[in-house]
């Protein structure tokens, strides 16, 4: 009867080993970050909020994967491990991995290419008692700081380089810069 207690021990040990991914997945994947974000919401650091708002984009990216290829993936038995490293490595904040892959991978593709402003981004307010920041708005700022002539002109360049199929878009070469960390 003594010696089983220890063979269980060793069971469930070797268990444990055998399904790491299992078992370390989802503290790595989501109770991690879920409190390291937390944690972040409440510093005033914008470098922490950085790493986990990209950490989560990252992870959606790799769910969304996941869904699409699923019969795919079912045929790598490594995948659950390779993904577990990866996600480590996006995740402990040492190698910066999450940041590093918006940077050299994710940010050239998606925002250097977009040349135009969504129009659904409608800026925070600065306080309760201000005017709606929405697009009208914006545009009266833009005439009274400007002009009603340089508006104009931008709005003749937005439909010049505007494609025909498309009127909800508006230019601007600086985009990119003007909503980067």
């Amino acid at each position: 009867m003594g010696g089983s207690g220890g063979s269980g021990a060793a069971s469930l040990f070797k268990l444990l080993i055998t399904n790491i991914d299992v078992v370390a997945g989802p503290v790595v994947t989501l109770l991690y970050p879920l409190y390291a974000s937390i944690r972040a919401i409440e510093t005033k650091s914008a470098i922490d909020d950085q790493q986990w708002l990209t950490y989560w984009v990252l992870y959606s990216m790799i769910t969304l994967f996941e869904l699409t290829f699923a019969k795919v993936i079912e045929w790598f038995p490594f995948w659950a491990y390779a993904k577990l490293i990866f996600t480590c490595w996006l995740v402990i904040p040492y190698f910066s991995g999450a940041a590093y892959v918006y940077e050299h991978y994710v940010r050239p593709y998606l925002v250097t290419r977009q040349k135009s402003v969504n129009i659904w981004y409608v800026p925070r307010k600065k306080d309760v008692f201000s005017k709606p920041d929405d697009i009208l708005t914006a545009a009266e700022k833009y005439i009274s700081e400007n002009g009603s002539d340089a508006f104009e002109k931008m709005m003749q360049k937005a439909r010049e380089t505007t494609p025909r199929t498309n009127n909800y878009a508006f230019h601007s070469e600086s985009y990119e810069d003007d909503y980067r960390y």
